[in-house]
């Protein structure tokens, strides 16, 4: 499909200035960067976080390169704030994005319907730096023109911009109507996860010359459930048909990361790439049988299941391989720090939350990146102090866990530690007070489908082979209500 007439001029004018970052930049050599974004992927379901059912060796590779970060967090526990969050390097509810991004609700404007045009990007700042960018797959922050990847910042867009997508061609051999490209054709859909790959590859090739920021977005395992017949043969063991999909999906996933590494060893970038990997939030249990054992809760929560994901660093000869970093860090962290090693100016880093966390993954400084993190998520806010994490909720007492002790938030201690309670309480409800409005807003049903997680049974430990994960209610273990 071709781009709409005001897109076909914004994409040439936004290539024309490529030439020209480009030149600039190659006067030095600069690392490149390559963010790779899962979606929907649970805590557990990969090999370097304690898998017994999913194979992932291309994953397990990446990790045993680099830097596991086992207490690895987003800054909400759904997609699209996520991503507020991820590529503006700011806390998104404080420029008020706290609801994922759907319809338009009455009395909400549509115009505001999408991550507002006042923030900027990683890719922004990265693009001012001499970066070439470009992104490869999900956008999910909005469909209307000034919300567009190739306004936010990226040279080149492959790929769609709501929050899922098919896997397979509607019509074998034929695109799908709604996805982008701005520097060529779209080419065949045969399997998304796959086509991803493809021109995540074919852009390494173009710009192997020249620094260059890369953000794979891919889909999988997002919904809808849609494998190939050959993987879910990989898995046939599994009698539950949504867990197989799942796996299948799951396994692919990790088959074209696979393919995207030796991209990179094959172009001689290995030394010269940073790779990162994360998911956006926990895995959604409930929708696609993820899991994210042994966490607790799942997408839509603020239980680390909903947020804290399989978090992964790699740049050989830079970074140390096959460490495990247990300080607390946040995707927020990902924008000061890509910006530190593209020798980005200063003013660049106005107005980030986060941290450089370079020194601390190499082990120069042994500090704690963050001592506190804070969450809201719309009826639902969290913070957490160290060890301990509050969460707050509309329809019962606070809850308190420890973590360092109790990672899978069995124990809600908040009646037995008042003081603390009300010392957390009392600073999430001062930040809260003075966050902005929501400029987009979710349906209401959303807020009961969310609370009613809270009370629901979630798998805590991992299942070996055919097995059915073991439950556990969180109705025994939290406050009264």
């Amino acid at each position: 499909m071709g781009l709409p007439r005001w897109l076909a001029c914004w994409a040439i004018l936004s290539t024309a200035a490529v030439p020209h970052a480009r030149a600039d930049a190659a006067t030095e050599p600069r690392t490149n960067i390559i963010l790779i974004l899962a979606d929907d992927l649970g805590y557990g379901d990969v090999g370097f976080q304690g898998s017994k059912q999913i194979p992932t060796p291309n994953l397990d590779r990446l990790a045993a390169s680099g830097v596991v970060c086992a207490q690895g967090y987003v800054s909400a526990p759904v997609c699209s704030p996520s991503r507020a969050g991820l590529l503006t390097g700011r806390n998104q509810v404080e420029f008020g994005y706290d609801n994922n991004l759907s319809n338009t609700q009455p009395g909400f404007d549509p115009d505001y319907n999408g991550l507002p045009v006042t923030e900027r990007t990683m890719a922004d700042r990265l693009h001012t730096a001499g970066y070439v960018t470009g992104l490869i797959g999900k956008w999910h922050l909005g469909d209307r023109p000034q919300f567009h990847p190739l306004r936010r910042g990226f040279d080149e867009f492959w790929g769609f911009l709501g929050g899922g997508h098919r896997y397979f061609p509607a019509v074998p051999g034929r695109p799908e109507p709604d996805i982008e490209c701005n520097f060529g054709p779209v080419g065949a859909i045969t399997y998304l996860t796959d086509n991803i790959t493809d021109q995540s590859i074919a852009f390494i090739q173009r710009h192997r010359a020249h620094p260059f920021f890369l953000y794979v977005a891919y889909n999988a395992p997002h919904a809808p459930m849609n494998a190939r017949e050959e993987d879910l043969g990989r898995f046939a063991f599994i009698p539950d048909k949504n867990r197989r999909t799942y796996c299948a999906m799951v396994a692919r996933l990790d088959d074209q990361i696979g393919r995207l590494l030796d991209a990179v060893q094959a172009a001689g970038l290995a030394e010269k790439t940073l790779l990162v990997f994360l998911s956006d939030n926990g895995g959604p249990v409930d929708q696609n049988a993820s899991l994210n054992a042994p966490l607790n809760g799942q997408k839509g929560m603020l239980l680390e299941g909903g947020m804290r994901v399989p978090f992964v660093f790699s740049w050989p000869g830079r970074l140390p391989a096959g460490k495990i970093y247990d300080q607390v860090i946040s995707s927020l962290d990902l924008t000061p720090t890509f910006l530190r090693l593209a020798g980005a100016a200063e003013p660049q880093f106005a107005g980030l939350a986060g941290t450089d966390l370079m020194a601390h993954l190499t082990g120069r400084d042994n500090s704690a990146p963050h001592h506190e993190l804070k969450w809201r998520f719309t009826v639902s806010a969290a913070i957490r102090d160290g060890d301990w994490k509050l969460v707050r909720l509309p329809d019962r007492l606070p809850l308190l866990f420890n973590l360092r002790s109790d990672i899978s938030e069995q124990h809600d201690v908040a009646l037995q530690n008042l003081e603390r309670t009300k010392t957390l309480l009392a600073r999430l409800g001062d930040w809260d007070v003075r966050l902005p409005h929501p400029v987009t807003l979710e349906g209401a049903e959303w807020k009961r489908r969310q609370l009613n997680l809270y009370d629901a049974q979630f798998p805590l430990v991992q299942p070996v082979g055919s097995e059915v994960p073991r439950m556990v209610s969180t109705k025994e273990t939290t406050s009264p209500h």
